[in-house]
């Protein structure tokens, strides 16, 4: 069995999916600050049977105790976390308390239980304001420009001290660029419980008529048309990125590290413009000033992840986008808008 935690969250609930897909038990444990439990029920309707769920923070030693004790865990992908840049430059402590002390108390329980598997969800932010393109697993960490990339930093530290102490430890990092989409189906999808700080969910809530105006955060950036670039993978390439991943340690020890992200940017205008060629809707735009621990460029070099995991980012930005609209109209009972093809 495979313990999620933060397994009903947006990236969570698809690794959960994909992994029931081929097979595995799937134990989540979360506590729903940023997710649905409804989402347990839109997994069961895709892959037939339910996950099991426990309602609990990670912080809590002694809930992680009695998971391990009542179930027979393998392997931990650690989803749980708080992810909002902007957020973390306003909470920091709550983002250190959260996304560090959290993989303090698990990493804990884990050796305390006995496993010592464990895939780690963390994020390209964690190179900082990198000055090469694209970004390998080479390139050094240790200058995030907020909060939340420290937070994930520290994280990934925690780990590989751990991990040198002790050598039954098998742990991947992977280092997220930028999910984006959902399920095909429509059925899966991302959906904020408050105000979204990513690009694509603000898109969606402006396209679907929830808010006014999309706020573009800086316009005079060094890139082609002074937005910020960023790498947008599939979330399902994702989820299938972690399955990989998670075979992988199965088969060696140690701290491995992995980019999972596309290998090519695209503008904040150059996303929109996509997205408007895809639904047909036209999506008005506000320019504001730049907006706190933001960079002007990220993308992956994805060649690591190919030779050592057999694994690809496969979906195109425009099937991202195509997706990520049939979720939000279905999410919203909203007519769907037709898809171009």
């Amino acid at each position: 069995m495979i313990l999620i935690t933060g397994g009903a969250g947006y990236i969570g609930a698809h690794v959960a999916l994909e992994l029931m897909n081929q097979g595995d038990d799937v134990l989540i444990l979360d506590n729903l600050c940023n997710s649905y439990r409804s989402t347990l029920d839109r997994i069961a309707t895709l892959t037939g049977r339910r996950p099991g769920f426990v309602l609990g923070d990670v912080r809590n030693r002694a809930l992680l105790d009695t998971i391990f004790a009542d179930y027979p865990i393998e392997a931990v992908i650690h989803c749980a976390g708080l992810k909002a840049v902007g957020e973390s430059v306003r909470e920091p402590l709550r983002y250190y308390d959260t996304n560090v002390g959290g993989t303090v108390t698990l990493c804990q329980a884990m050796a305390h239980a006995g496993v010592f598997t464990l895939l780690f969800s963390s994020s390209a932010t964690v190179y900082g304001d990198c000055l090469t393109m694209p970004i390998d697993e080479t390139c050094a960490t240790g200058q995030p420009t907020n909060p939340y990339g420290q937070s994930k930093l520290m994280a990934e530290n925690v780990m590989k001290s751990m991990v040198c102490s002790d050598e039954r430890w098998s742990v991947g990092l992977l280092r997220y660029f930028n999910p984006i989409g959902a399920h095909r189906s429509g059925l899966l999808g991302e959906a904020p419980t408050s105000t979204p700080n990513n690009l694509l969910p603000y898109l969606l809530q402006v396209a679907s008529g929830q808010r006014a105006a999309l706020s573009v955060f800086g316009r005079d950036y060094e890139t082609p048309d002074g937005t910020g670039v960023r790498d947008y993978i599939h979330v399902m390439d994702l989820a299938e990125g972690h399955v990989k991943a998670l075979d992988a340690l199965r088969h060696q020890h140690g701290v491995h590290v992995w980019n999972l992200g596309t290998g090519m940017g695209y503008s904040v205008l150059e996303v929109v413009r996509a997205f408007e060629k895809v639904s047909g809707i036209s999506v008005p735009l506000v320019f504001e000033g730049r907006r706190a621990g933001d960079i002007a460029r990220c993308w992956a070099d994805p060649e690591k992840a190919l030779s050592e995991l057999g694994w690809s980012a496969r979906r195109s930005l425009e099937r991202m986008l195509a997706d990520a609209w049939r979720w939000e109209c279905h999410l919203h009972e909203a007519k769907a808008v037709p898809l171009v093809s």
